[in-house]
């Protein structure tokens, strides 16, 4: 008898005596797992043909098995799940879960998710709450408060790009701080460019989670008026929750940067890091925040340049040419090369000061996080060659990869 047909008779009589076959020490079945993961084999079988959650081991008779390890990737993608997203915003969120920096950046993302969630689900039931006192007291309805019952309830469709926002801010983060060459790092120096002072009125536009401030806390006055802005209302909340409702001297607005809600001549400071290409009109953004500063009020703007990051874009290009990590070049809409000339239309001194950096990366986690957050296409062509692309990345990485870096900020006085 062939060993082949030996081994099937084996795995056969197993299954039908209800068996469990010979495993490695650490190693759960597909039944031990789904019953530790409280799932059905099925569904854990339908995410291992989704390409969600492939086994850690498979024996010679096709026998899968799950360590410690998956049953944390079965946990990303449940509460994903939950939390509304689709199965294919769910493999390319939980792509790099066995790093164990990808696994961290992301519970703390989910943290703040589910936190997002529970503040939504307070508001839905003090809306329910109020509508049931008026109707106990036999009181007239005021049925346009149910239609922002209906659209609170309906705000978890949004809650999937703001992850992705948070995500995306985070692993670009992250990759600067580990690695940067400069160790004063980029909020502290541009803090000191910002210049402020007790009493000043200020205004970020962009504010995203609020690092600048949350990095600098220590070095604010007391005496200060800070309003933080974005444009996503999942920003604010993060920049709010980072930097506490205790603070009095922060305000937080959602608006666009293009149609700033605050009359003219109100602030003696605008901040906006990283933030004027991402305008549907720079210039015009540039006069909008012009528009709201107090005569001789200062602007401080930081950008980018176009040998930014090059060998990141060289990097994905040599792995696979198709690969583009950016829909456009955000640097040519507004960047080091063509800010001062946009700016000094409109202000009266535009002074670029540059910041002298560089990242020295040993590790791939981090770098593959910044790969992954970039706007372009990069998702299509390594989510199904993850394992392929990590180990080019390694190989890169293993004696140290240079990249450089070529930003700065502008100084503007009206």
């Amino acid at each position: 008898m062939s060993k082949k047909f030996h081994d099937f008779a084996v795995s056969w009589f197993h299954r039908q005596n209800g068996v469990l076959p010979m495993r490695k020490e650490g190693y759960y079945s597909s039944g031990q797992f789904a019953a530790l993961a409280n799932v059905s084999v099925r569904t854990i079988r339908f995410y291992d043909r989704q390409n969600l959650l492939k086994p850690s081991y498979v024996n010679e008779n096709g026998a899968r098995f799950y360590t410690d390890a998956d049953l944390v990737h079965i946990q990303q993608i449940l509460l994903l799940k939950y939390l509304g997203f689709s199965l294919e915003d769910i493999r390319e969120l939980t792509i790099g879960d066995s790093d164990p920096s990808f696994l961290l950046n992301s519970l703390h993302l989910q943290r703040r998710l589910v936190e997002d969630r529970i503040e939504q689900l307070s508001l839905v039931r003090e809306a329910i709450s109020d509508t049931v006192s008026v109707i106990e007291q036999g009181k007239q309805v005021d049925w346009r408060g149910m239609l922002d019952l209906i659209h609170l309830t309906g705000m978890e469709n949004t809650l999937a790009s703001q992850y992705r926002n948070a995500t995306n801010i985070s692993a670009r983060i992250r990759l600067h701080s580990l690695y940067s060459t400069n160790k004063a790092g980029w909020f502290p120096w541009l803090f000191s460019l910002a210049d402020i002072r007790p009493g000043m009125r200020i205004l970020e536009i962009g504010c995203g989670s609020g690092s600048f401030w949350t990095e600098n806390r220590e070095r604010i006055p007391d005496s200060v008026f800070i309003t933080l802005s974005d444009i996503s209302a999942g920003m604010i909340r993060d920049a709010r929750r980072s930097i506490g409702e205790h603070d009095r001297r922060f305000s937080f607005v959602e608006c666009d940067c293009m149609h700033l809600p605050f009359p003219d001549a109100s602030f003696d400071l605008v901040i906006a890091n990283h933030v004027l290409f991402y305008a549907a009109d720079p210039e015009g953004a540039c006069r909008e925040c012009a528009r709201v500063l107090r005569p001789a009020g200062a602007l401080l703007c930081s950008t980018y340049g176009k040998e930014h990051m090059q060998e990141v874009t060289a990097l994905v290009e040599e792995f696979d040419s198709r690969i583009t990590l950016s829909g456009e070049k955000l640097f040519e809409r507004f960047g080091l090369e063509n800010g001062q000339k946009i700016l000094s239309d409109i202000f009266e001194t535009a002074v670029l000061e540059e910041y002298a950096d560089s990242l020295l990366v040993d590790a791939p986690g981090p770098l593959i996080e910044y790969i992954l957050s970039c706007h372009g296409n990069q998702s299509r062509y390594i989510t199904d060659h993850y394992k392929e692309f990590r180990s080019f990345v390694q190989k890169k990485t293993e004696h140290g990869f240079h990249i450089t870096k070529k930003a700065g900020a502008f100084r503007c006085r009206l």
